[in-house]
């Protein structure tokens, strides 16, 4: 993994992303429903925007949507997509939140956030996105509960259909909180290796990372639904409000 950084992953497999993620539509419908009611129709910012799968649909209720992404094959996907949608992208490391103006809402999705692969660099986003958000705007992040389980061992093998499927192979550092992991990628124009480097977080944590940075959990939900969470949600849907004056 030393030759690891950010955008690989991303450029590796922009050309099948949005056929890997197709099956994701309603849940796709249920996030923009979400994540729309928390933009109250001002600006929204996404951080690893990918192709566009919530920040295409959002930008279509109206809401004014600016994304971030690492990859440049993943956002010249994403602008051949929009068409007339107004969505503007920025190329870089999301972690930086390296925009101006202020938002309403800054998301991130699918696991996006274990991206930044240092408790430091998780921090300072958390730092980063507060110093974006206007007094009572919200940043949401959907992200896997950790699960030892899922890392050690034999890795995941799924398949989407005859001519196609996925294996992952693993090395976990529990102390780090951090996985090394190549996703083989079996499709019908064959095979392709994917790099991956993350750190997990703990619900928990995360909610103390906000604190830092002068945020203040609001909600955790099983999924975009509204669903609770509980002891045994496998995701987590968290959101963190910045407070008016006064209210600190």
């Amino acid at each position: 993994m030393r030759s690891y950084s950010a955008g690989i992953y991303g450029d590796a497999m922009a050309d099948v992303y949005d056929e890997l993620v197709e099956p994701m539509s309603a849940q796709t419908r249920a996030t923009v429903d979400f994540l729309a009611g928390l933009a109250r129709g001002g600006r929204a910012l996404e951080l690893g925007v990918g192709t566009g799968r919530v920040a295409l649909p959002l930008a279509a209720r109206g809401i004014a949507v600016h994304g971030i992404d690492a990859s440049v094959k993943m956002v010249d996907r994403l602008r051949r997509k929009a068409g007339a949608t107004p969505v503007t992208t920025s190329v870089g490391d999301f972690g930086d939140v390296a925009v101006s103006g202020m938002f309403d809402l800054v998301y991130v999705v699918f696991n996006t956030f274990y991206g930044l692969s240092t408790q430091d660099a998780q921090v300072e986003c958390f730092r980063r996105v507060a110093a974006r958000l206007r007094p009572g705007g919200a940043f949401v992040v959907e992200a896997f509960v950790p699960n030892h389980a899922r890392f050690d061992g034999k890795g995941p093998v799924t398949a989407n259909g005859a001519d196609s499927g996925r294996l992952e192979v693993a090395r976990h550092d529990p102390v780090r909180q951090q996985v090394f992991a190549r996703q083989v990628l079996h499709t019908g124009d064959g095979m392709r290796m994917l790099p991956v480097h993350m750190r997990y977080v703990w619900p928990a944590e995360l909610d103390l990372m906000a604190r830092v940075a002068g945020l203040r959990p609001t909600g955790r939900y099983g999924g975009w639904c509204g669903e609770p969470f509980m002891a045994a949600s496998s995701d987590h849907v968290s959101v963190y409000s910045k407070p008016f004056a006064g209210d600190e």
